[in-house]
């Protein structure tokens, strides 16, 4: 059972905390922690959604999930990379790009620099199926085509200069 904190629209914690899933009403917020993950050649590091996922299964995506209770988004971010890819992480290696309100939720968007194979990568069953390391223009590509999941793709365009910036000045 996966509890999550509830904020208000000002992104102040309620003090109440629900089930995942569970109906919220409409000034109700959660937190959610995304992650681009970047290598210093400046690829992108996605995986595919499993097809047993709710929504948007076999669709490309980068890491992220929702903040589980008592976690930060730097926390949460930190506990999606290993849980979903296997990366372990110290939050310091994280740079903050984005964060913002959308619907019932806050997103924060994060980056990190890790060099790592697809081969070492440890998916999560029944989140993640595959990964792939791709070129910032093939991920845009890949955007435009319908292979990546609608609200990353916007996501990305949202976060895409700050994203570009970063790569810029931390990899090769």
């Amino acid at each position: 059972m996966e509890l999550l904190d509830i904020y208000d629209k000002n992104r102040i914690f309620t003090g109440r905390s629900i089930v995942r899933g569970e109906k919220r009403t409409a000034d109700e917020y959660v937190l959610v922690a995304l992650v681009w993950i970047t290598n210093s050649r400046g690829e992108l590091l996605i995986t595919l959604r499993s097809p047993e996922k709710e929504h948007w299964g076999n669709y490309w995506e980068n890491t992220g999930g929702a903040v589980q209770a008592g976690e930060t988004s730097l926390i949460g971010c930190v506990r999606e990379l290993m849980e979903e890819t296997g990366i372990s992480a110290e939050a310091s290696e994280l740079t903050l790009l984005d964060e913002h309100r959308e619907g019932n939720a806050f997103f924060d968007t994060y980056a990190i620099v890790k060099d790592v194979s697809v081969s070492e990568l440890s998916l999560q069953p029944g989140e993640t199926s595959d990964a792939q390391w791709v070129t910032v223009e093939r991920f845009e590509e890949m955007c435009a085509d319908g292979s990546v999941a609608k609200p990353i793709a916007g996501g990305y365009r949202r976060v895409k200069e700050a994203l570009m910036e970063y790569i810029k000045t931390h990899t090769k």
